[in-house]
């Protein structure tokens, strides 16, 4: 009886593998010539610092080709901004403190370098009274009922 006692403290004395052991090559390996269910996953970008996902259109939208490239805002547009906030006597902080906006947004669009973004271009055509966009740049913005 003694020596049944000791096999049984013996065999229930196993050591589990660590997560490190268990993970490693070898101990999954090992756990599938037993037969023993495995499930493995690979964490994608495990450990490193990516944060930004760069899709293959991305990456063509930002080497700009000739068949595929970001729209700018036209320098009409911007001389017309440029004209209407100096005869106020604005600066662009100014402008910019208006529409809520960054400086550096109407600098953007003042050098046509801005990418059209219909809600920034309502908010300026709002501030100076004049159109930004279609046939009609630099004519006032006619004010009247709103259709509901």
């Amino acid at each position: 009886m003694a020596e049944s006692d000791w096999d049984a403290r013996r065999c229930c004395a196993k050591r589990v593998p660590t997560a490190a052991q268990a993970t490693s090559k070898q101990a999954i390996l090992a756990a599938q010539r037993r037969g023993e269910d495995v499930e493995t996953s690979k964490k994608w970008a495990a450990g490193q610092n990516k944060q930004h996902w760069i899709t293959k259109n991305t990456a063509k939208l930002d080497r700009e080709t000739e068949e595929l490239h970001h729209d700018r805002v036209t320098l009409e547009v911007g001389k017309v901004v440029q004209q209407d906030r100096q005869s106020k006597g604005l600066t662009q902080k100014g402008q910019a403190t208006k529409i809520n906006e960054k400086p550096q947004v109407i600098a953007d669009y003042e050098g046509g370098r801005a990418i059209p973004i219909n809600q920034v271009l309502g908010k300026i055509e709002r501030a100076i009274g004049l159109k930004l966009w279609g046939k009609a740049i630099g004519k006032p913005i006619a004010k009247g009922p709103r259709a509901k």
